[in-house]
């Protein structure tokens, strides 16, 4: 495993304007330098890359990241090959932590949860090569060894404990939060996965976070009386949610800009099978129906998302409902289709029998999403009737009226009032639908107010030195922007000689806090447009602690005249309240104390 230490020293070495124009052609533009975004098509450029912040952030995609992410999304790196390339460029020697080595207490917000998936991955692929049934199993399928590399491909033995031999301490608490164990009853432990192929599976940024494992069987037959079910998908946890993860897209995401679509198939091995046959820009979901936070992701990737389901009932239930879930995603300029394959047929059998070019002949025959709604809700009623066609608007109208593409949206109604024998005006009419629509906003940074919190975290993230002047009480709140602030402020107490946002948010990687505090980064251009001095800066953040005060005051004074209808208030007490209430200047003793 990398040191911590290391990655610090090296993002504060690294230049990404460097590194950004080894692959991209960069311009000067005011501070920063814009070019056309290399991880999506454009025609003008939205991406922009930060020297004093050590950022890219596209206005376009949402890409954005330091040194490290850009190596990763353009080469497809894993994080430690990511790395050694960074280190390689600047001339550094990559420092490994020693498992001697002495570590800080840890709390369940620090525990390097990544490090542990990534350590049980590395097991898994070495216990494949040990395994003549599971290499036999993969070679039935028709994968190549270099197939399975490029998916990191591993297994997981028989036995109950083998985890116990890959990590030191086999009872430590953190293993449970990675889902890689169970404990009984009684408190023994287990490893969940147990002679199965298995499947990692990175986010965006190349960390392992999760695992999918399948049963070995003869070829594609199930045999029930093994134990548990055919696939196994890891539990939630603080790194997996499968509602937001999709499994391939971080090895698809180079095929997915070349290809400038993406294809959604329901099946790791549906995803390996199509990578296998030269078609890499597959990726699968994780044993859930798609969600709307999976077609936000894939409409970042690709303008053309193609579902790709069995041609069963199940298949077109599946399909029906990520037309649910699709539909106020979509925007003009975006296409999404639905592809049904033939009867017993799945992507990996599809493919194995007709090739990359017989897939892709079949994509080529998707229906698009209006087509596929208008399809289904007509199947179910009859239009020659008055009463058909009046249930078929009543059915289409919750579900047209999520669209807010502009265009879309008005070619759907047209088509619909057309289908129902009735005129569009009076289709707007019913559907209460105004006859000018809004044009959707430009996904660029939200310009609504921030919560207080937000705002000093970006604040503290633009310049981190503005720490060491926080004097305000924090509250006890159990908000995560709050809980993230504590935590910041902690960190850059720790070291206040850090400087760098790349940095600091690199620190937090693998954390709780890590996605929140990415998000925020990305909001620090918002800053850099401002072009504030220091002293601008420094008006602006005690005008934060300012309402933060203010804040904390007025919690204090709601709880005391709570309570003063309960019960009544101690002499101190009143006398609080009464200072609180004419807004008396607070001594820095009683608001260290936080007496007020």
């Amino acid at each position: 495993m990398i040191a911590q230490s290391f990655i610090r020293d090296l993002l504060n070495r690294v230049d990404i304007v460097a590194v950004v124009e080894r692959h991209v052609p960069l311009k000067k533009a005011g501070a920063n330098h814009v070019a056309r975004c290399p991880f999506h098509s454009e025609k003008t450029p939205s991406f922009t890359v930060s020297p004093s912040k050590q950022f890219y952030h596209c206005f376009g995609c949402g890409a954005h990241g330091n040194a490290i992410d850009f190596v990763i999304e353009q080469t497809g790196m894993g994080f430690a090959d990511a790395v050694r390339e960074l280190a390689a460029i600047v001339g550094m020697k990559v420092v490994e932590d020693r498992p001697d080595a002495p570590h800080r207490k840890r709390d369940d917000d620090d525990v390097d949860l990544p490090a542990l998936m990534l350590q049980a991955a590395q097991f898994y692929k070495s216990e494949l090569k040990q395994s003549e049934n599971a290499i036999a199993y993969l070679k039935n399928r028709g994968l190549t060894g270099e197939i399975a590399a490029h998916f990191g491909i591993g297994y997981a033995p028989p036995g109950w404990q083998n985890l116990a031999s890959v990590f030191s301490n086999y009872q430590d608490k953190a293993l449970l939060a990675t889902g890689l164990v169970k404990e009984n009853e009684e408190g023994r432990r287990y490893d969940i996965f147990r002679d199965r192929i298995m499947f990692p599976i990175w986010n965006e940024r190349g960390t392992v976070i999760g695992f999918g494992g399948r049963v070995l069987d003869s070829g594609g037959s199930f045999d029930k009386a093994q134990e548990g079910p055919k696939y196994l998908n890891s539990p939630e946890t603080p790194l997996f949610e499968k509602g937001r993860e999709l499994y391939g897209l971080f090895q698809a995401r180079k095929a997915i800009r070349e290809a400038g679509k993406v294809v959604v198939v329901e099946g790791y091995m549906d995803v390996v099978a199509l990578a296998q046959h030269g078609i890499g820009y597959a990726v699968a979901t994780l044993g859930t129906a798609t969600t709307g936070m999976h077609v936000q992701k894939l409409l970042r990737h690709a303008d053309d998302v193609v579902y790709c389901f069995d041609g069963d009932d199940a298949g077109r239930r599946a399909a029906w409902r990520a037309l649910e879930n699709s539909l106020s995603q979509v925007a003009d300029g975006k296409n999404i289709s639905f592809l049904f394959l033939p009867q017993g047929e799945d992507p990996d059998s599809f493919v194995r029998k007709n090739g990359k070019a017989g897939f892709e002949k079949l994509l080529g025959e998707a229906l698009p999403l209006s087509a596929f709604l208008l399809r289904e809700l007509s199947a179910r009623v009859d239009l020659k009737s008055e009463e058909g066609r009046a249930r078929f608007l009543q059915s289409a109208r919750p579900l047209v009226t999520q669209i807010t593409a502009p265009a879309l949206g008005l070619m759907l109604r047209k088509r619909l009032a057309e289908l129902a024998g009735v005129s569009q005006s009076e289709l707007q009419a019913l559907y209460q639908i105004k006859l000018q629509a809004r044009p959707q906003a430009p996904q660029k940074f939200a310009r609504k107010s921030p919560s207080i919190a937000r705002k000093l975290l970006q604040l503290l993230l633009y310049q981190p030195q503005l720490a060491a002047n926080f004097d305000a009480a924090l509250p006890d709140s159990p908000q995560t922007e709050f809980q993230a602030l504590k935590q910041l402020l902690e960190f850059l107490g720790d070291d206040p000689h850090l400087q760098n946002p790349a940095v600091i948010i690199e620190c937090f990687r693998g954390t709780a806090h890590e996605a929140l505090l990415r998000e925020v980064g990305r909001e620090l251009f918002m800053w850099e447009e401002r072009k504030l001095g220091e002293e601008d800066m420094a008006r602006e953040f005690a005008g934060a602690l300012d309402q933060l005060r203010e804040l904390e005051r007025n919690s204090k004074i709601d709880a005391l005249r709570s309570k003063s209808e309960r019960e009544e208030l101690t002499s101190e007490e009143k006398r609080q309240y009464q200072q609180l209430l004419k807004r008396e200047p607070v001594t820095a003793e009683e608001r260290k104390s936080g007496a007020i």
